[in-house]
């Protein structure tokens, strides 16, 4: 795996300092095929990941973190919309999603018929889904 040669070769040597009441350090040095010698202080201080060693894990963590938010907040949007598709009701005002106003004239279970004339009496017939939002509880008999 390791192949040696006569220009490669490890230079170990320790260093021991006592000045006050300090611990014994020592240095590992290293030095390659090019001539340039190492510490282990230095080898010690890189990660695979280079300078982004320390930026990487708290990149992950953010992305998990939006990923948490945004599932359950589009719950929560999902849940309001179903209510409000289940509360519609004969009369109310709704708007479409093609952006036309409406009257509920008859409700199906899965389309809604709505007058958005009253002096040609049109009727169109949309998806339940299509509907964006009631506009006003009750429009006046």
């Amino acid at each position: 795996m390791f192949s040696t040669s006569t220009s490669d070769f490890i230079i170990t040597s320790t260093c021991t300092q006592f000045s006050g009441e300090e611990a014994p350090q020592s240095t590992t040095a290293t030095e390659g095929a090019d001539g340039s010698t190492t510490t282990g202080a230095d080898q010690d201080a890189q990660s695979p990941f280079g300078n982004f060693g320390s930026f990487f894990p708290m990149l992950m963590l953010l992305l998990v973190g939006m990923i948490v938010f945004s599932f359950f907040g589009g719950r929560r949007q999902r849940k309001k919309r179903s209510a409000m598709l289940d509360s519609l009701q004969k009369r109310d005002t709704v708007l479409t999603r093609g952006g036309v106003f409406g009257t509920i004239v008859e409700i199906k279970p899965d389309r809604v018929v709505l007058k958005v004339d009253e002096s040609s009496n049109t009727r169109i017939t949309v998806l339940r889904d299509s509907i964006e939002q009631v506009t006003t509880d009750t429009a006046p008999d």
